[in-house]
């Protein structure tokens, strides 16, 4: 039978999500906590890959295994089996051809950046002393609305087949003495929220202009665009899917 299974995690120890041949990731480690509970190697897919160091406040994945009578009492071992930066939400049943990466319709990201020193946050935000003009910055992001192809903001050597996405929303907040940047799309490439956060970034610093953003995203070459922004100021914090992968009670 197959189930989604929805955790959160603080992403500063681990090496990404995807399994690494020599590194310790998030999905290594579900993996092992699941195959120890359920008693049998239980393999899990995400509904996609972080960068290491990055956190996830949602993220599901699915895994098959024999009906599960107690999904409450398997949720609270897999709490208590597991280290501290990673959480189990909720585990349900899906349809069996459900897929937590292909059947997602939606997925939001925040980066976070703070500037105010502050220990608290170390490591959870992008600290910078210096506030860049948020009103370019937003001006800047709405023309993230008008492309589709994003290949400009994707990690160079990478093995999908389109870059094409649909970015519903991307907007700049200010909180006091934090900036939280949210984008939504249909879909992410790898590393293109830190490759758009640092461009838009140098755009708010005046670096660039907001007519920079036109020409780099047309020449679909990832070095026009700016540097990544650090990993730690990045978290998934939602994915949708359709009902209709859900059984019914």
């Amino acid at each position: 039978m197959r189930y989604f299974i929805e955790i959160a995690y603080n992403g500063t120890h681990y090496f990404g999500w995807q399994r690494q041949p020599n590194d310790v990731s998030v999905q290594e480690v579900l993996e092992h906590s699941l195959s120890t509970l359920l008693g049998n190697q239980t393999s899990v897919v995400g509904a996609g890959r972080t960068d290491t160091g990055v956190h996830a406040k949602q993220l599901f994945a699915h895994f098959d295994t024999e009906p599960i009578e107690d999904l409450e009492h398997l949720i609270y071992r897999l709490n208590s089996f597991l280290p501290k930066d990673i959480a189990v939400k909720t585990i349900f049943p899906v349809i069996d051809s459900a897929h937590a990466r292909f059947d997602a319709i939606e997925r939001a990201y925040e980066y976070h950046i703070n500037m105010q020193k502050d220990p608290f946050l170390e490591g959870l935000t992008f600290f910078t002393q210096r506030l860049p003009n948020v009103m370019i910055m937003n001006q800047a992001a709405q023309i993230l609305l008008e492309y589709d192809d994003f290949q400009c903001f994707s990690r160079s050597k990478t093995d999908v087949k389109t870059y094409h996405c649909k970015i519903k929303k991307a907007v700049w907040e200010q909180h006091g003495d934090r900036l939280i940047f949210t984008i939504v799309a249909d879909r992410f490439l790898r590393n293109m929220v830190r490759a758009i956060v640092g461009t838009l970034l140098e755009i708010g610093y005046e670096k660039r202009s907001i007519d920079d953003l036109h020409k780099i995203i047309r020449s679909k070459d990832r070095s026009n665009a700016g540097a990544s922004a650090p990993a730690h100021g990045l978290y998934l914090t939602k994915v949708v899917y359709p009902e209709t992968i859900k059984i019914k009670d």
